[in-house]
């Protein structure tokens, strides 16, 4: 007697590794939906790749001989995503909006609809795994380190990873590459996508100011004299280099956004150098953590970085968590902190504070 085969639905982006994800999930017997999320359009912005990501997107699926369906999110990604980058910026704090893009509309919007459909799983390309231990689905890094995105993925629920498969996990990009290549996928020479998540490859400040608007204010230095001006505090990120003719290379120490100042310093001023990390808002992916756990763990602050910072949980209020580090230059508030194992599995994450 035959098992009905698992559905899945990936989510086809018109990148190699999401059309890669496909095959790999057809080869071992799932079968498989591609998925088209439309999250944001602007058919006046050049960087914008919707248009072309979909028609891609469809090339492969049509290759792959799968249903093709599209899913159009964009008022959902205004309020939660796009919102939320301009709510944090006008505070002075600096967002990540492809960790949430993850977290509140591919890995919920996506799969709340794949579940009510009928889907077992959603899948999508992330180089990260999902391995089962104790009968729970836990995160952990993927082998590649260079394209590990296990940080991306570390405000996912565990709802959310029991209905997720991340079958590039075990592989490295220059293998999936090699396997698009062997099939003759349509799109197995394409480039991969840069900039933010969804809205493409423009820079954060030319983004921001389609909404908000330029004030010209001071630049000081660490003494308070003032050394420049500037076109608005809120686009600016602490330890962002600012081009000023200074005897010194010159980093963004402090945001002022009340009174629209930056003062700017060198790379080794106190106010970027700092033995803590506080964070809010923190996940667990798996199972609850215990204190104890946090004890001795491996911190990471940014995306292009090894979870190397050693850290030791010193506070917990259970809203916010304190973390000792050896010193570490560019802590960025709005950022995310996600602590691991030393066995590469992901503990848990919070938004720096």
């Amino acid at each position: 007697m035959n098992m009905k085969k698992q559905k899945v639905l990936v989510g086809l982006s018109g990148g190699v590794d999401s059309a890669v994800t496909a095959h790999l999930l057809l080869q071992q017997g799932y079968d498989v939906t591609a998925g088209f999320m439309i999250n944001y359009r602007e058919p006046e912005n050049p960087h914008c790749s919707t248009r072309i990501d979909q028609e891609t997107a469809k090339q492969v699926a049509d290759f792959l001989k799968i249903p093709f369906l599209n899913f159009d999110f964009t008022v959902e990604y205004e309020d939660r995503i796009i919102n939320y980058i301009y709510e944090g910026y006008k505070k002075g704090i600096t967002p990540n909006p492809d960790v949430f893009c993850n977290n509140l509309i591919k890995f919920d919007l996506f799969l709340e609809y794949a579940l009510i459909a009928g889907f077992d799983y959603i899948a999508t390309g992330h180089y990260a795994q999902i391995i089962k231990i104790d009968n729970t689905n836990t995160l952990f890094r993927g082998i590649d380190p260079k394209k590990d995105q296990s940080y991306f993925l570390s405000r996912l629920n565990q709802h959310q990873l029991d209905h997720a498969l991340l079958p590039l996990g075990t592989y490295t990009k220059e293998e999936i590459r090699v396997i698009a290549k062997d099939i003759n996928l349509p799109n197995a020479n394409r480039p991969d996508s840069q900039g933010l998540c969804f809205i493409g490859n423009i820079p954060m400040s030319e983004f921001l100011r389609k909404k908000l608007p330029e004030q010209k204010g001071d630049i000081l230095d660490q003494s308070g004299k003032k050394v420049g001006t500037h076109n608005g505090a809120r686009f600016y990120t602490l330890g962002q280099r600012h081009q000023l003719f200074l005897p010194f290379k010159a980093y963004v120490t402090k945001i002022d956004v009340t009174n629209n100042i930056i003062t700017v310093g060198n790379k080794y001023d106190e106010n970027l150098l700092s033995d803590t990390v506080k964070v809010t808002d923190r996940v667990w992916t798996g199972s609850e953590q215990s204190p104890e756990v946090l004890d001795n763990c491996l911190m990471k602050i940014r995306y292009r970085q090894e979870p190397a910072i050693e850290a030791k949980l010193i506070h917990n209020n259970n809203s916010k968590f304190t973390f000792s580090i050896p010193e570490t230059r560019g802590i960025t508030p709005g950022q995310i902190a996600v602590a691991y194992t030393e066995d590469r599995k992901v503990l848990g994450s919070g938004i720096i504070i």
